[in-house]
């Protein structure tokens, strides 16, 4: 009988070809605390004033062209360009009409300068960005039912309404049961959590409320 071979014998070991694309793969970076992600708001496209100044504009300037050559074609200027030329040079600068017409003159102008240097949307709030291909915003609705979820997830709790703002979640809770500096210390630091979870840019500061519900009768 033949003794058995002692001899160690290293397995072979099959090594896996990776693809250039994995190879070259940069896994996404996950939102930490200490991450810089922070962005600005989203932009509104403002398409309903654009267009509403665009209209009045494009009317405003093709009946004054239409008059201008009317006239120059020998033919009389529309009566209320007549009227308002004569009304304009014997108009006092105090009546209440010339300054009702620049009051209004003002606030809009002043309304479009607004549109123009603010970035609207503030339904949406940024979110933070993992890279600078990325960025997605949270509408308020969104965070404030996750939120309102989380809130009703504590002990106690019997109902719960969450307004999320820009710089402020107000959170109202109603507790049936347990002492409310108990239920608002949970509520802290379950929505605390729950902010920070949103991944938003500029995370918003929370201010709780706890009360006991409305006696009946």
């Amino acid at each position: 009988m033949s003794e058995p071979d002692s001899t160690t014998r290293r397995i072979p070991v099959v090594e896996r070809e990776q693809s250039a694309s994995a190879a070259d793969f940069n896994p996404v970076p996950t939102l930490g605390d200490d991450d810089d992600g922070k962005t600005g708001r989203f932009w509104s496209k403002r398409r309903v004033p654009a267009g509403l100044l665009a209209l009045v504009v494009l009317g405003a300037a093709g009946l004054l062209l239409y008059d201008i050559a009317a006239v120059r074609a020998e033919h009389p200027a529309m009566r209320w360009r007549r009227e308002l030329a004569d009304d304009l040079a014997t108009r006092p600068l105090d009546d209440t009409w010339v300054f009702t017409g620049a009051g209004v003159a003002v606030a809009l102008g002043l309304w479009l300068l607004v549109l123009a240097v603010t970035p609207g949307l503030r339904a949406i709030l940024p979110m933070r960005r993992p890279s600078e291909d990325v960025r997605a915003g949270l509408d308020r609705s969104a965070a404030a039912l996750v939120l309102r979820d989380r809130a009703m997830e504590v002990s106690g709790v019997q109902s719960v309404r969450v307004q999320v703002g820009r710089s402020k979640v107000s959170v109202n809770a109603v507790s049936h049961f347990r002492q409310l500096d108990d239920v608002r210390s949970d509520l802290d630091t379950a929505l605390g959590v729950g902010i920070r979870q949103l991944g938003l840019s500029d995370p918003p500061r929370l201010s709780v409320h706890v009360g006991r519900p409305d006696k009946k009768g």
